[in-house]
């Protein structure tokens, strides 16, 4: 009398799971720093404004930013009438460009910014990032 052989499939080899999931974390990864530069690296428009810097401080409860406005002003229409006041709310990244606004806070400044599709919270509180700052002349 023969006993029927029965094929056993071996187990799955735990090697293969653990070199699947490094792959997987890794395009993750990679697909993830692409959406982060795309999203939020990625400049939407980049220029100059100039205008009264009226503050600049440093905002937030765990994230610090350094945020800041620039009054514009009016623009006269040419008819005597003169336009409202405009404010360019900003953000900035960079420590020395915070104190060169600090210093010239209640002048007539000139700001070089990028614009960004989006921020992140830590980043700061508006989409514009002065890149450098400057006294008018």
């Amino acid at each position: 009398m023969e006993i029927p052989v029965v094929p056993v499939s071996p187990e799955p080899k735990k090697r293969n799971a653990w070199k699947r999931f490094v792959i997987i974390a890794g395009i993750v990864l990679v697909l993830g720093a692409v959406v982060y530069y795309f999203i939020c690296g990625m400049a939407y428009s980049e220029g100059t404004r100039s205008g009264i810097l009226t503050k600049v401080s440093r905002k937030g409860f765990i994230f610090k930013t350094y945020e800041g406005e620039l009054n514009i002003g009016g623009l006269n229409q040419g008819d005597g009438t003169i336009m409202p006041a405009t404010v360019f709310k900003f953000s900035v990244q960079d420590k020395k460009v915070y104190e060169i606004l600090e210093a010239n806070q209640g002048k007539k400044v000139v700001v070089h910014y990028k614009q960004v599709m989006k921020n992140f919270f830590w980043q700061g509180e508006s989409d514009y990032f002065i890149q450098k700052a400057e006294l008018a002349k």
